[in-house]
């Protein structure tokens, strides 16, 4: 599926559960309570924002999110306000890939249910074949304002363009 934005364009308002970061969550008999969050709520800010296809993945758990989490500092520094990954995976999944990785506060897993909206700016993966269903491609955004500043669609299966560098390196 080719992608239906691309940098100059805003994005479209697009709603995602989460459960957000509390202390309690570090008990993990403690599930927490998802809430929802619009991009609307970026107005503003600079957002950086991944995709993988699925939480505790091979390349996803390994390559992708903790080169994020590793150069936090380096996104901040750099202005970004926000830092999400975003899956088709449940709230629940996500929360538990977030405590396994340490995000805490860092990092937003934002759950793009059924790849909904992702599937809205042409950015899905049919895993079908795998099990796994339609699921949300691996890509990478830096968002100014509501505003795509770049925008880049792994065209195979690693990590380069949507990876922690390539983006550090646009911003």
């Amino acid at each position: 599926m080719a992608p239906k934005i691309s940098a100059g364009d805003t994005i479209p308002t697009g709603t995602f559960t989460y459960v957000p970061y509390t202390a309690d969550l570090d008990d993990h008999s403690v599930c927490g309570i998802p809430i929802t969050l619009s991009t609307s709520e970026w107005k503003g800010k600079k957002v950086v924002l991944f995709a993988v296809p699925g939480a505790f993945t091979p390349t996803c758990h390994i390559n992708h999110l903790p080169p994020y989490l590793a150069k936090y500092d380096q996104f901040k520094a750099k202005g970004v306000d926000v830092i999400a990954v975003v899956a088709a995976n449940d709230p629940f999944v996500l929360s538990g890939w977030s405590r396994v990785e340490g995000l805490k506060d860092k990092i937003i897993a934002l759950s793009d249910t059924n790849a909904a909206w992702s599937a809205e700016l042409g950015l899905t993966l049919d895993l079908s074949a795998k099990g796994f269903g339609t699921r949300t491609a691996r890509y990478a955004a830096i968002i100014d304002d509501l505003v795509v500043k770049y925008l880049e669609v792994e065209p195979g299966s690693g990590v380069t363009v949507s990876s922690a560098d390539a983006v550090l390196e646009n911003l």
